[in-house]
């Protein structure tokens, strides 16, 4: 009975020499990069990968589209927002900035900065007061915009019933809708989604 005490002891000891000594390597925190580029999801919910993915394929809708065919000039556009429909918190200026720079940089669409039309008017008055004749930006000659898109992000969820398990199953469906819709018209000229959905096993006992 002692010897099997003091092996016992002599187990816990090494045990702890190991985790103080080498083993403390797995405390410490790593920071490393990531590609971005690679599609990487570290839970079932929305994330940076999905974003990236689903903005390609809007945009690339888009200019695919016979909206974009009719065009004999790139038309000038402006972004309203996006609807956050889910449960959780989307950086949904994220999704349309790249979104929109995904179209600007194809050359097929120009933009009016509708989100800093106050601050342009302010700078403009600036302009009438203080500037120099040859470079004072002139009143009312802003372009206006021909078309408007407009969009909402829907959320699901799905979790497996209450029963006898070691785990149990979870499923987050979303759906990406965009709009354009002609301001002089009011009427909606293209409408493309994008869905995708995850499943995560989680288990009982864990953190």
């Amino acid at each position: 009975m002692r010897s099997s005490l003091v092996l016992l002891g002599k187990s816990v000891l090494l045990c702890a020499a190991v985790g103080l000594g080498g083993g403390c390597a797995a405390f410490r925190a790593k920071v490393r990069p990531v590609d971005v580029e690679k599609e990487r999801h570290l839970r079932e919910t929305y994330d940076y990968s999905d974003m990236r993915k689903v903005t390609e394929e809007v945009a690339q809708a888009i200019l695919s589209s016979d909206l974009m065919a009719r065009q004999a000039e790139p038309p000038v556009v402006m972004i309203a927002g996006v609807e956050n429909r889910t449960k959780q918190y989307v950086d949904t200026k994220a999704l349309t900035d790249r979104m929109r720079q995904i179209l600007f940089d194809s050359g097929k669409m120009k933009f009016v900065n509708a989100e800093r039309r106050d601050a342009l008017m302010k700078e403009q008055r600036f302009h009438q007061e203080n500037v120099t004749a040859e470079t004072r930006a002139a009143m009312g000659r802003q372009v206006g915009a021909r078309y408007m898109i407009t969009g909402s992000f829907a959320e699901m969820e799905k979790e497996s019933p209450r029963q006898v398990r070691v785990s149990k199953r979870k499923v987050n469906y979303y759906k990406l809708t965009m709009e354009i819709t002609d301001l002089e018209s009011g009427l909606i000229e293209l409408t493309t989604e994008k869905e995708f959905a995850r499943e995560a096993r989680l288990p009982l006992i864990g953190w």
